[in-house]
């Protein structure tokens, strides 16, 4: 099921009554804002790509050990460019990208932002791995995709 915008939900409630809540719920859970965790969520898109952990790590460049203790909870980052390089390791879509960033409390890729904008583009059009997105971002005089500073 597709994640509803919010003007669209916003449309549902104004013509919903207090009994209508319960239904309201069940019909859009798909698009509201769970309690699930950040590492639940990216470990349940990983298995549905049919994808391993380790694989994932590997491909974002993240020592494994850090990465597992990131989805753990362990290890807390305030460096997006760590979530984001999980994210396209992982295969994933923009839209679950802009999830995972909302899930760990990060600002979302912003298309008015230069190196956003083309995040964005990298994300729906997929021009190869890390090492090749960096290049790609280097070429168009823009900061590449960080690793993690301190990683144990």
């Amino acid at each position: 099921m597709e994640e509803k915008r919010s003007d669209e939900l916003y449309d549902i409630l104004k013509k919903s009554s207090i009994s209508d809540y319960d239904k309201y719920v069940q019909a859009n859970k798909s698009s509201m804002n769970e309690d699930e965790a950040f590492s639940i969520y990216i470990k349940n898109i990983i298995q549905t790509k049919k994808m391993t952990l380790q694989k994932v790590f590997i491909n974002a460049d993240i020592p494994e050990r850090y990465g597992y203790k990131l989805l753990s909870g362990e290890k807390h980052t305030r460096q997006r460019d760590v979530i984001l390089r999980i994210c396209y390791a992982a295969n994933m879509t923009l839209e679950e990208t802009q999830r995972a960033l909302r899930k760990y409390e990060m600002p979302e890729l912003y298309p008015k932002n230069p190196r956003d904008s083309f995040l964005i583009i990298a994300f729906n059009k997929r021009p190869g791995s890390i090492i090749e997105l960096n290049s790609l971002l280097k070429e168009k005089g823009l900061e590449t995709l960080r690793t993690s500073g301190f990683q144990d």
